[in-house]
């Protein structure tokens, strides 16, 4: 039955492109998807071949009718209704998912080790192109845990507390161009306006003055490859998303090359994330190369402002529906800065108890990480359910975060719900908007509050 399934694909192919002539994408396209199609029916013909081990309980599956694409329409359409509606595990694009519904059930990944459930597996053929080689996950965890280290060492309470004045400046010339009143889509310029903080924050001066409209767009063009194409289809596609990504990829590394060689040759040192790379070192005494560098400050920006720019526009959509709620905010402002709002100092942070459990919330409805995903390397058992390796296992946040079992009123935006006893409190892994990690997000909202009514 292979063989004449082989057959069959290849009498399509080579009547197609007789069709086709000179148009390569389109030919790469069919050749791709007729590999895909062929790949997924001979691995469902190898299975169904393979008799099933009785002794073990798998996860109940959810049937599709349609072939290789499995359930990816219905996910795409709304991943959080169809993950709230399944527990259990589904295919999509040939692949089988496996998710990990309730704190409980979390306990697998967050307690599990890499080389089980493993990261790079999933992650580093979509985010290598962005990132580049040499970091990230394209490298054994064990050296992209040396190069999170080098990363926090220049990520200090000292350069916060540098940081909260250089995001109030940077907020405050980017709003003065908007006038006293209008109309805007918050999210589009949030994300300018983190683009612009993190690049003063994380990249230096030097980055930060080269950073124009045309960079702006680069930066967009390369956050664009976090995508479900990307995620779903092979990287090398000549797909329009792709060829942007890759040539955004090639431009900004240029650009930090050129800061990474003045920098040296100027023998001056700068208290910022760059110097601190500069100087870094692995533990075999290796010093980081300019690629590496440059790699790791593209992952450094695209990370934080995927967080923040996402977080803030929820955030300001909450606040927005709520004008009580806004002036609340706005009088906790004025009570812990001062009644002339002067400028925010870092340790007033921790006072702004409103701001910060309405942000909470606002991570709780709307994390910034849907879906974290292992690949099963090894079988795992969980709740007595037995997964096979090569089951890609999954964690959505913000499924976790709307249980009926875990929160009540659970689609409400409720920040005063933390003032009270609530049963997500006595469960390790309810409430996860970023993995396992505890991260500090720091992010405009404070000087927009004080500054406009949403």
């Amino acid at each position: 039955m292979t063989i004449r399934m082989f057959e069959v694909v290849s009498f399509l192919i080579e009547n197609t492109v007789e069709k086709m002539g000179e148009n390569l994408t389109s030919v790469i396209l069919l050749v791709t998807t007729s590999i895909l199609t062929f790949g997924y029916f001979s691995k469902q013909i190898y299975i169904e071949l393979q008799p099933p081990d009785k002794t073990l309980k798998y996860p109940p599956h959810i049937p599709s009718s349609i072939p290789f694409l499995g359930h990816a329409i219905a996910f795409g359409k709304s991943p959080i209704a169809f993950l709230e509606n399944a527990y259990e595990n589904f295919t999509m694009m040939g692949k089988t998912f496996t998710y990990l519904l309730g704190s409980d059930a979390a306990t697998l990944m967050f307690n599990s080790k890499n080389e089980d459930l493993n990261a790079e597996d999933v992650y580093s053929r979509f985010t290598t192109p962005i990132f580049g080689k040499g970091v990230a996950f394209d490298v054994p965890n064990p050296i992209f845990l040396e190069q999170k280290k080098m990363l926090k060492t220049g990520l200090n309470i000292a350069h916060f507390k540098q940081h909260v004045k250089i995001i109030e400046q940077e907020t405050k010339d980017y709003f003065t161009r908007w006038g006293d009143s209008g109309e805007k889509n918050l999210y589009e310029a949030l994300s300018e306006l983190i683009i612009l903080t993190a690049s003063s924050c994380l990249h230096g001066k030097e980055i930060r003055s080269m950073l124009d409209e045309k960079v702006a767009q680069l930066y967009a063009d390369l956050d664009g490859g976090f995508s479900h194409a990307a995620w779903l289809l092979p990287g090398w596609l000549p797909l329009p998303s792709f060829r942007r990504r890759d040539r955004a990829h090639v431009e900004i590394k240029n650009i930090f090359y050129k800061v990474i060689q003045r920098r040296r040759a100027s023998g001056e040192r700068e208290d910022d994330i760059l110097q601190t790379l500069l100087e870094s070192t692995y533990k075999t005494g290796q010093p980081l190369t300019d690629s590496e560098i440059a790699g790791m400050l593209i992952g450094l920006l695209l990370a934080g402002q995927h967080t923040s720019s996402t977080t803030s526009s929820w955030l300001g959509f909450f606040l927005s529906r709520d004008r009580a709620l806004q002036d609340r905010c706005y009088a906790e402002q004025k009570a812990v800065c001062g009644e002339d709002l002067p400028p925010l100092e870092y340790d007033q942070l921790k006072d702004l108890t409103l701001l910060d459990r309405c942000l909470k919330e606002t991570l709780r409805l709307r994390p910034p990480i849907m879906t974290m995903i292992r690949m099963a390397r090894s079988p795992q058992t969980v709740a007595g359910y037995s997964i096979p390796a090569g089951h890609q296992v999954c964690v959505s946040p913000t499924v976790n975060h709307r249980l009926t079992d875990t929160w009540m009123e659970r689609l409400d935006f409720n920040p005063d719900r933390y003032l009270e006893e609530n049963p997500a409190a006595g469960e390790k892994f309810a409430y996860v908007p970023f993995g396992a990690a505890n991260l500090e997000l720091f992010q405009p909202s404070p000087f927009v509050i004080a500054h406009f009514t949403l």
